[in-house]
């Protein structure tokens, strides 16, 4: 890690866990692009689509509590939608097999705006159950969703039933203040600072709140075995992800799980492997694309094995 940050292939903070116990966590690099403050374990991060999660969780948590089944249609929820919303159901929201064509960034401006663009959609690329298209208007209707059937607004809801319940006392759903202390700001090599997130639905945690949030998941505090267990399923063993990313199963048992984010310059990985009983986490500010060799250079050393450093790119 001292080498990766020193050549500039890593800035960011690190967690890692064998045997449920914590044996390195660690902070390379800097706060924001003027380098002048140090990070500290404290700073949290965007994790970009690790964020994906909590919509799932809140749908399979609304399941359990008979609010909702996953073959409900859209149109149960919004019949104002045009007639695509009568074949698309939940399930195809979860494994982005709806076919509801992606979000009109151009358009967008505000939630308000992302609803709106929902509503001039006619028709769908796809026949939904058919074909995958991961897509961020699948993750807008999961929330627009939850907050219809609780009456309570998105980011609320996921501070009450998931942040609060796992004790992850540092975690944030996007919009947030920007002036809030510990906050790491993205910013690429030409030391420009994204600008903020002013959508609902991403999330700004620390290295050891999502160390949290993995260990409360997995111990089936959030969700029940056989939601995990639907959660973890794909279109096909591919090129497509659950709505946890890759996870691995044995007679219904999670046995590994691995989530990866990026959101402008932020980049976040979430390694767990719950037969070997190791978690790496790795969440980085000044995106540099490295972290998925330096995990598996860092698995290799938690397996006893050779391992390789990342590679320096050639400028």
């Amino acid at each position: 890690m001292k080498w990766s940050s020193k050549n500039e292939l890593f800035n960011g903070n690190i967690i890692v866990t064998k045997n449920n116990k914590i044996i390195y966590n660690s902070s390379f690099g800097f706060v924001d692009a003027n380098k002048t403050k140090e990070l500290t374990t404290d700073y949290t991060f965007n994790i970009g689509s690790i964020t994906k999660e909590f919509s799932a969780i809140a749908l399979e948590q609304l399941k359990e509590e008979g609010k909702l089944q996953l073959d409900d249609k859209v149109s149960k929820f919004f019949p104002e939608l045009h007639k695509w919303s009568n074949e698309v159901s939940i399930r195809d929201l979860l494994y982005y097999t709806s076919g509801i064509p992606n979000v009109n960034w151009k358009k967008i401006k505000s939630n308000k705006d992302i609803f709106e663009d929902l509503k001039q959609i006619d028709s769908l690329d796809f026949i939904p159950g058919t074909k995958y298209d991961y897509n961020n208007n699948n993750i807008f209707l999961r929330q627009f969703i939850i907050e219809k059937i609780t009456g309570e607004d998105y980011k609320n809801y996921v501070n009450k039933y998931i942040f609060k319940p796992c004790k992850m006392n540092s975690s944030e759903i996007t919009p947030i203040d920007e002036n809030k202390k510990y906050v790491a700001k993205g910013f690429n090599n030409n030391l420009v600072e994204d600008k903020p997130d002013f959508l609902v639905g991403g999330t700004f945690l620390t290295t050891n709140d999502l160390l949290k949030f993995t260990n409360c998941l997995h111990s089936k505090k959030l969700i029940n075995k056989n939601s995990l267990f639907e959660l973890g399923q794909q279109f096909n063993e591919d090129d497509s992800q659950s709505a946890l990313g890759e996870a691995k199963y044995r007679n219904k048992n999670l046995i590994e799980h691995v989530h990866d984010g990026r959101a402008g310059n932020y980049e976040a990985i979430m390694i767990s492997n719950i037969d070997e009983k190791f978690t790496v986490i790795l969440l980085g500010n000044n995106y540099k694309g490295k972290i998925f060799e330096l995990s598996d250079a860092i698995i290799a050393i938690l397996k006893n094995q050779e391992y390789s450093l990342p590679k320096k790119d050639i400028k």
